[in-house]
């Protein structure tokens, strides 16, 4: 067999994650956080929450989806076109900034300077220069031609980088040939910087909230605020001081747009109004009104129209009427009243309730439609349309339990489920292949653990092609989870796949279906973690988890106490497998006993034998009858409800007592 290096001496934790979604995502999930304009190929590219970038045809309202560029594993918070438009820079929550052909959408390039959040890009557009700042206070200065330049096996860059920020970074921007930048923070203030030297040149003092959205004119001589303050700031960086404040809107601004010539400007943000205004003498239109709050505005190259990105997954196109024809009086009602055009965006999942069996999960999007997910095999299972979420959950209630074995996260609008996060959690659920569905044998009920199957199966490619099958693989006597697992399930090929720091950064991201390529083999050689490769490659059965308890007379029984001793069982044993114990071992001998606490019960694997012991003993759980088919977990967690050890009371039915 092969043995399996990880490659993880000195790292942090690691945890898996996979994405429920569909093969090709055509539509937006979550919001919207930032948007670019290619005039020259009529193209709109946007940045999504659900961690997907994607291309549009901004000519036809039929076919508008081009392509998905897939690589981030968290929000995309800024992207920018450069190079003519033939390459584009990201940057995400998941602390890195990408490189793309934007033509073909596939990633070059990644760059991991950051340690947190990457907020802003900014760029240059004469001199090919990019800056990206965020939440750990940098900003970075990137050479786009080296960037686009990198290989495989020359990925080193140099890079500027400015320091001095007090605060988490929100905004940043630079003027086209390169000799100012701008940033604004939660600090409340512009910072101003000489890109050349990487000096500071100037702080400027006026916002009394968080700096969200910044546009500097093409000298480098002006620039305009906005911020959750509510406010637009016109600053003039030769006099070091604010020349003017416009206060349109009644809640945050976080997006701007201005005029080539600096003259006008057109903001949005949280109170969901886009107004166009004039700079110099104040005067304000109100354009259109969208349905959720303004994150990202990108105008086309006249500048009669802007496309808008909301917190909802839709984007939608708004004509901007010609200076010539503005109201001559500030307009109450909006100009517009419908959009040009509409990208339309999908729902996004918002609620889940993770069912009593550990394994399905019900959702509710924000269409209000409920579906049923099944964790196990990665997929969406059932759609039941716009139901009652909560009637739902209590008509699939089922009193049985199976312990916690993975998390859930929501924040890209999509199911991203985590395993690892604890190691002795995710191989926690040990379950009946029978009631699983999973079962070769209906006679012989097998164990089979959640958490090594569903690794096994999300690594299929990468693990069957380190270790030769061999025979004698599959045990016929054992546990399920020695079994090849494609006998039993796969998962869908399309599953992205990310194993990343617990609470830290992404590590790697791949689909199941790539797992077995040479690249990503070599990848996969010093990432997966030794905990994983253990039950999937070594093939070390995760262990049983044991259930502490005392069984005793029922006080009504007539049956003579023996000495009380506390027992020991796998938390999966079934009642009528503890009663049949009882009958053949305690009742009438006072020297019977289960095996001690924590040591094996193999007399507890069920077996192809039906027990009838649950006709002559009767259990009971804090005066409760326990059916036969429940088992320890299901009776520690529902019935006897303590951390104290559990107590199980025996009574024999009438006619059954041993003499």
């Amino acid at each position: 067999m092969t043995t399996h290096k990880s490659g993880q001496s000195g790292r942090k934790k690691v945890q898996v994650s996979f994405v429920i979604r569909d093969e090709v995502e055509k539509q937006h999930r979550a919001g919207v956080n930032s948007l670019q304009y290619d005039p020259h190929m009529q193209r709109l590219y946007s940045a999504g929450r659900d961690s997907i970038i994607r291309t549009w045809n901004t000519k036809s309202s039929r076919e508008q989806y081009i392509q998905s560029m897939e690589h981030h594993t968290d929000w995309v918070n800024d992207i920018v076109l450069c190079c003519g438009g033939k390459n584009l820079i990201s940057a995400s929550s998941d602390t890195t900034v990408k490189v793309w052909n934007a033509h073909k959408g596939f990633c070059m390039s990644t760059l991991r300077t950051h340690k947190d959040y990457v907020r802003a890009l900014a760029y240059a557009k004469d001199i090919e220069q990019v800056a990206s700042a965020g939440l750990d206070r940098a900003i970075f200065l990137w050479d786009v031609n080296t960037l686009t330049a990198l290989t495989a096996s020359n990925n080193t860059v140099t890079t500027s980088s400015i320091t001095g920020s007090k605060n988490s970074i929100y905004s940043l921007a630079m003027n086209p040939s390169g000799t100012v930048i701008i940033s604004g923070s939660t600090e409340k203030v512009l910072r101003v910087w000489d890109p050349r030297s990487c000096n500071k040149q100037m702080k400027l003092i006026g916002h009394s909230d968080n700096v969200k959205a910044l546009v500097v004119n093409r000298d480098g001589t002006q620039c305009l605020s906005g911020s959750s303050d509510g406010t637009i700031k016109l600053w003039s960086l030769g006099q070091q001081q604010c020349i003017q404040t416009y206060r349109i809107h009644t809640e945050g601004v976080w997006a701007l747009i201005a005029t080539e010539g600096f003259t006008h400007v057109i903001s949005g943000g949280r109170d969901r109004k886009i107004y166009l205004t004039d700079l110099k003498t104040k005067q304000s239109v109100f354009l259109c009104e969208e349905e959720a709050p303004i994150l990202k505005m990108a105008a086309n190259s006249d500048f009669s129209g802007i496309w808008v990105a909301t917190s909802n997954s839709s984007i939608n196109s708004w004509s901007v009427p010609k200076k010539d024809s503005l109201p001559d009086e500030d307009n109450i009602e909006p100009v517009y009243t419908q959009p040009e055009q509409t990208i339309k965006g999908g729902p996004a999942i918002r609620k889940f309730h993770i069912l009593n069996d550990k394994r399905h999960i019900l959702t509710q999007d924000t269409d209000s439609n409920v579906a049923v997910y099944d964790v196990l095999k990665a997929c969406k299972v059932e759609d039941l349309g716009k139901v009652n979420f909560e009637e739902e959950i209590k008509a699939r209630f089922k009193m049985v339990f199976v312990p916690s074995w993975f998390n859930v996260d929501l924040k890209t609008g999509m199911l991203t489920i985590h395993l690892g996060q604890d190691e002795a959690d995710c191989f926690s659920a040990w379950v009946s292949a029978k009631d699983a569905g999973l079962a070769h044998n209906d006679i012989i009920d097998q164990k089979v653990n959640y958490g090594s199957l569903l690794l096994k199966a999300l690594l299929e490619h990468w693990w069957s092609t380190l270790v030769a099958e061999e025979d004698g693989d599959c045990h016929q006597d054992g546990p399920i989870s020695n079994s090849p697992v494609k006998d039993y399930f796969r998962v869908p090929q399309h599953t992205p796949l990310i194993f990343s720091e617990v609470g830290g950064r992404t590590l790697y991201r791949l689909l199941v279906q790539d797992a077995g390529g040479e690249t990503e083999m070599s990848i996969l050689h010093e990432t997966v973690p030794s905990w994983v490769a253990d039950k999937v490659v070594e093939k070390n059965l995760p262990k049983f988890n044991k259930i502490p308890f005392y069984l005793v007379p029922y006080a009504s029984s007539n049956v003579k106490s023996i000495k009380r001793e506390r027992l020991s069982a796998n938390d999966f044993i079934q009642m009528h497998k503890v009663a049949e114990h009882v009958y053949e071992k305690m009742l009438g001998s006072e020297t019977g006993s289960m095996a001690g606490a924590g040591s094996p019960n193999d007399r507890y694997e069920d077996t192809d034998s039906t027990s009838l012991a649950e006709d002559k003993v009767e259990l009971l759980c804090n005066d409760q009858v326990l059916d036969p088919n429940m088992d320890l977990r299901t009776v520690r967690h529902f019935i006897w409800k303590s951390s104290a050890d559990l107590t199980l009371h025996y009574r024999p039915l009438k006619g059954n007592l041993r003499p």
